[in-house]
């Protein structure tokens, strides 16, 4: 499979969709675990593969080191997910998931805070890198 930009938008699209449903179904309030749980069975009932809190792997030197680092989703082996409950997204946020971008060599991400009334304004973020303006468009 060729990984386009248009193939990341679609992507994120059908995401963005999972995630619509989740929230409006379960609104907004509970725990980040919770979101997690509920966008996993989305996920899978939409049937987009994913990989659940996937250990970051970290080479130093040439050495793989253990990893305590864990993307909350990573999709279709191509698009980290990190998914939070939070009264606002903070600069940390974007920097955690732009860590895991770059290590995954991921050319774009998505950041999903639950915790808002309207998810799609304000409870998402796309993030992209330097592999993303390297792609292809179609």
């Amino acid at each position: 499979m060729r990984i386009t930009k248009k193939y990341l938008k679609d992507l994120i699209y059908r995401v963005n969709g999972a995630v619509i449903e989740v929230h409006r179904v379960m609104g907004p309030g509970l725990l980040e675990r919770v979101y997690h749980k509920c966008l996993e069975r989305e996920l899978i009932e939409r049937n987009i593969k994913f990989v659940s809190e996937m250990v970051i792997p970290i080479e130093y030197k040439g050495i793989d080191l253990e990893s305590e680092m864990r993307c909350d989703l990573f999709v279709e082996n191509v698009l980290p997910v990190e998914i939070k409950a939070v009264d606002d997204f903070h600069p940390i946020h974007n920097a955690q998931l732009l860590t895991y971008m770059n290590l995954l060599q991921a050319p774009e991400g998505l950041l999903i805070n639950f915790n808002v009334l309207n998810i799609f304004k304000e409870g998402q973020r796309t993030l992209v890198n330097e592999i993303y303006r390297e792609l292809e468009n179609e």
